[in-house]
Formats: structure tokens, sequence, C-alpha cells
């Protein structure tokens, strides 16, 4: 045999086109952006009612209770008051101190309108710590 008859087969490497593959990822990245929803997500400020199965609703420590009844009436320590008057009360409650928790407690046919305005009473003698009795 000669030395021309024998052949040596080269291998070719297989080769990856890896730009072709880079293009495509970044249409498709570039699709999932464009075609993405946001959510509109507002957040209120707000603390929500504890129910039974998140622990007691009863405060360890003494605190202010406002209670609220079907047609509006509102209760500060079991006795009715006018809304200047929670309003005076709740200053008065403040210089003692800040740190004070209420307890709104607030039959469930209670007008949003009274709880929203016992809450932002609340708010603004900055008495920050409330939180809304539940069954």
């Amino acid at each position: 045999m000669s030395a021309t008859g024998l052949r040596v087969k080269r291998r070719h490497r297989p080769e990856l086109p890896l730009v072709p593959l880079i293009d495509v990822l970044v249409l498709l990245v570039f699709f999932a952006f464009v075609t993405m929803r946001f959510a509109n997500t507002q957040t209120l400020n707000l603390t929500l009612p504890k129910v039974d199965t998140a622990g007691s609703n009863q405060f360890n420590v003494e605190g202010v209770t406002i209670a609220i009844e079907k047609d509006g009436t509102i209760l500060f320590g079991g006795k009715p008051a006018t809304e200047a008057q929670l309003v005076d009360l709740l200053q008065q409650v403040k210089q003692v101190s800040r740190d004070i928790p209420v307890l709104i407690s607030a039959d469930e046919d209670t007008p949003l309108k009274t709880l929203a305005f016992v809450m932002d009473a609340c708010r603004k003698t900055g008495l920050n710590k409330f939180s809304l009795q539940s069954r």
C-alpha cells in the first residue's frame, strides 16, 4: 500500500452557533417585557381587623376602648361621647402616652363613615396603635 492510499479522516468539531441563539433569547426577553402587565397595587393605610384564628383580640396592656354601636353612637370607655368630645378625649390620652393601644369595637352594621371618623381621629391625635376588634 502506498502512503497516498491511507487517508487520515479528520473529524470536524461540531460547532454551536451562539450568536443566533443569543438573538433569539434577547427577542424572547423583549417580548416578555412588552407583553407583561404591571399590576396597579394600591395600599391602604389601615390596621385590619383581627380575627379569632389570628390570635387574641384582647390587649395585655391597659388601653383605651372605643365602641361604636349600630346607630353610630360612639362610646369612649363605656360612656357616650360626641365626635368633638372624642377628639378631646384622645388628645388627653396622647398627653399621657402615644403608645397607649386603642381598641375600636364596632358592630358589623356600623356606618362606615363613623368608623372612618374614629380611625382618622386616632391618627390625627397621634395614637397610631389602634386595631379593630372582631367577633
